[in-house]
């Protein structure tokens, strides 16, 4: 079976930093990957609030996640702390794709790569939303 690569791009618009938690550490005594999404969705979330908006209201549209994508590029141990690095990227008419590099913050090794999809969402009316103007420009390509 082929494995999956994701094409990172060369310029990211937004980075943050998170420690791994005691709770992040699976039986293997590494980084989970069930937390990987999970610190993504902290990353994501910061990212959103950097610019005055939250998950469920981003220029009056909320967002639902329509994929993910996670390539593991090395172990992660409590203690240390990620830095990620977020990318907005391949819009369409309802929503966009965000690409993450995860790397270890005082060695650099890059721990994870990974792609979500979001849609644009109108929770009231239970529909897909259009990609609000000002999101998009917020992100240039």
């Amino acid at each position: 079976m082929p494995r999956l690569k994701i094409d990172l791009p060369a310029a990211y618009h937004f980075t943050t930093e998170i420690p791994i938690r005691i709770s992040d550490i699976n039986y293997g005594g590494h980084l989970g990957n069930d937390s990987v999404l999970s610190i993504l969705h902290e990353a994501r979330l910061r990212m959103l609030v950097e610019h005055g908006w939250t998950e469920m209201s981003v220029e009056g549209a909320g967002i639902i996640m329509s994929d993910s994508a996670v390539v593991y590029k090395s172990e992660a141990f409590y203690g240390e702390s990620l830095r990620i690095q977020i990318a907005v990227k391949d819009f369409s008419n309802f929503g966009c794709d965000l690409y993450y590099l995860v790397r270890e913050r005082e060695s650099g090794r890059e721990v994870v790569h990974a792609k979500t999809g979001i849609a644009f969402f109108n929770y009231e009316a239970r529909k897909l939303a259009p990609v609000p103007p000002k999101f998009r420009q917020q992100f240039p390509s």
